[in-house]
């Protein structure tokens, strides 16, 4: 691509459950890719960037994909830029609901490896600009990867999609003008849905991560439903993965950020990846790490390496006996040997304890100190098993987590 064309970048974005979907979060990366600084847009509407042609397709996606309670979803539509010479830009948006918002991003969409892979990975595509039809990739028969969500009987409900005329009017009468000027640039404006804000889903619960650090700090949680946002904001996100699991769920995320790079090299979005692990609710101090195992033990000397040097010590001192005395006085050296091993087992028992008062300090010094997450190890009932949806963005990586059914 040129020079010209639109940043290959990706913003994280945060809509409500109205039926305007107003902006609740953005990411700062929005100015690479429309133009638009996070604050321009943050309490305003989404719909206001949508291609006039699409505005009705694309407000009835919004209700449909929070009625549906949809996860890892897909669209290819059009964007206004703030620059009127740039016009609209065709742009891949993700979306998953997570209780009471629905979250994803937007990116611009280019026919490549990456659409193809970033198509492959969602659970479902929906095409609205007819030029982006190039975009869709799905493989025959493909399966789900997350299992589907039940939806709880007094949510099965669906409000009203349509209003009468004149609830219509005097809805459109409360707006602001630039607002009614904003929705009336399209003259099929007013036979589109409309409908009152709609209730919580199931429970979700989004996190955003730095993704150019090693732990990964949680920058942004959407709700207290799974993780308390008091407690896990500004923590790295592996203090709330139980220890058991944190290798594995490191070796995701690696994947992920890997696959967010773009032809340029720049951070972009990566498609989608599913997991299961078990989430410490209460949190734990993941720079903390158990020392590696001790190799087992085999009767052919690996009881000696086991021990380390202190074998290697005996086993020289050994040798050297048997070369300088008769065989007859092997078994006095040996006795002691066994006295000198006592001798150092009780020294190294002192240098435990005052290593351990050592330890001890240093972990009272270290709990006085600020961002210092507590070390006690909580009761099992506190840890929760979750599935999660991963994905890499320009400005973090989004974590979706629920509870496992299973």
């Amino acid at each position: 691509m040129d020079s010209s064309s639109p940043a290959c970048v990706s913003f994280i974005g945060i809509v409500d459950f109205t039926e305007d979907a107003n902006w609740v979060y953005c990411s700062e990366s929005v100015s690479d890719l429309l133009g638009y600084e996070p604050q321009e847009l943050i309490g305003t509407s989404s719909l206001n960037l949508v291609h006039p042609d699409e505005f009705s397709e694309v407000k009835e996606l919004h209700y449909t994909t929070i009625s549906q309670d949809q996860a890892a979803v897909l669209a290819y539509l059009r964007m206004r830029h703030k620059d009127p010479y740039k016009g609209y830009i065709l742009c891949g948006i993700s979306r998953t609901v997570c209780q009471n918002v629905l979250v994803g991003s937007v990116s611009f969409a280019a026919p490549g490896p990456k659409a193809m892979h970033n198509a492959s990975t969602a659970q479902e595509v929906k095409i609205i600009t007819p030029t982006a039809k190039d975009l869709e990739f799905r493989r025959w028969n493909d399966p789900n990867p997350m299992p589907p969500c039940p939806i709880l009987p007094s949510r099965a409900g669906s409000p009203s999609r349509h209003r009468d005329s004149s609830r219509s009017h005097s809805h459109s009468r409360d707006r602001s003008p630039s607002h009614e000027r904003d929705y009336r640039r399209d003259p099929r404006a007013r036979a589109v849905i409309s409908f009152d804000p709609l209730p919580e889903q199931s429970v979700r619960t989004a996190l955003i991560l730095d993704r150019f650090s090693v732990n990964c700090g949680i920058l942004y949680c959407s709700n207290d439903s799974l993780l308390s946002t008091t407690t896990c904001m500004g923590r790295s996100f592996f203090d709330f993965v139980v220890r058991r699991d944190e290798d594995l769920v490191r070796s995701w995320i690696d994947v992920i950020k890997g696959w967010g790079v773009n032809e340029r090299g720049q951070p972009s979005d990566g498609g989608f990846g599913f997991g299961k692990f078990t989430v410490c609710v209460n949190g734990r101090d993941s720079s903390i790490r158990l020392p590696d195992p001790v190799p087992s033990r085999h009767r052919n000397g690996s009881h000696a390496h086991a021990h380390g040097s202190h074998a290697d010590l005996h086993s020289s001192q050994g040798h050297s006996h048997s070369r300088t005395r008769p065989a007859h006085h092997h078994y006095s050296s040996s006795a002691a040997g066994y006295r000198d091993r006592d001798r150092d087992r009780d020294r190294g028992a002192d240098r435990g304890e005052r290593g351990e008062r050592g330890d001890r300090g240093e972990r009272e010094r270290g709990e006085r100190g600020l961002m210092r997450p507590p070390r006690t190890q909580r009761a099992s009932d506190e840890e929760l098993v979750v599935d999660a949806i991963f994905s890499a963005h320009s400005d973090g990586l989004m974590v979706i987590l629920r509870k496992s059914s299973s």
